[in-house]
């Protein structure tokens, strides 16, 4: 399996690159979000895409990632019943990798819905199969005495278990502890819970 190409771009275009490698000219379709990773490489010429390799029965088809981050949410996407490349492709392009897990995560089926081609019941699987398969970054707030925000932390979990979105809970948390980092848990929570 082909893990990246790494050459010139020959030829760059919102849906697909033309990598060179010593001579051999390689299409890769990317996503709008590789595409604007990948502008600011094609002025410098060089280029490094993560692949992932489709062997199909008429073809083999390369799709390229900027990061392996974003072939990792790819692979994921395809894992998913009814959803093949180029719906992939297309929710890429529509949504960032930290767009998409939050979106997962937070089981935001409108948001996966505005992508085109995306309709209520494969947005509502995507998230069903991937919800326990995406890991946000915890948000870690340090005290005043640099020891870990355990303040935070508890306020976090209560708010998830209230059945408020981690994504949510998170950014009022940490506009919260931003703005005061000696809050309690409960003050953090009631404040929070007016935020949100």
């Amino acid at each position: 399996m082909i893990d990246y190409i790494k050459g010139t771009v020959a030829e760059l275009t919102p849906a697909y690159v033309v990598v060179d490698n010593h001579g051999v000219g390689y299409m890769v379709n990317i996503s709008l979000t590789t595409y604007n990773q990948l502008h600011d490489s094609a002025k410098s010429g060089d280029a490094k895409v993560y692949v992932y390799e489709a062997i199909r029965e008429d073809a083999h088809v390369l799709y390229g990632f900027a990061e392996k981050r974003e072939r990792e949410l790819f692979l994921l996407l395809i894992s998913v019943s009814g959803v093949g490349p180029n719906t992939a492709r297309m929710i890429q392009s529509s949504l960032t990798p930290a767009d998409l897990e939050q979106a997962i995560a937070s089981g935001n089926v409108a948001g996966m819905k505005a992508v085109k081609g995306v309709g209520a019941k494969t947005a509502q699987r995507i998230i069903v199969d991937l919800k326990d398969k995406i890991k946000l970054p915890s948000v870690t707030l340090l005290d005043k005495d640099g020891s870990s925000g355990d303040v935070f932390e508890e306020a976090l979990a209560a708010l998830v278990m209230l059945g408020f979105s981690q994504a949510a809970s998170q950014k009022a948390l940490k506009k919260l502890f931003t703005d005061n980092a000696s809050l309690t848990v409960e003050d953090a929570i009631k404040r929070a819970l007016k935020m949100m």
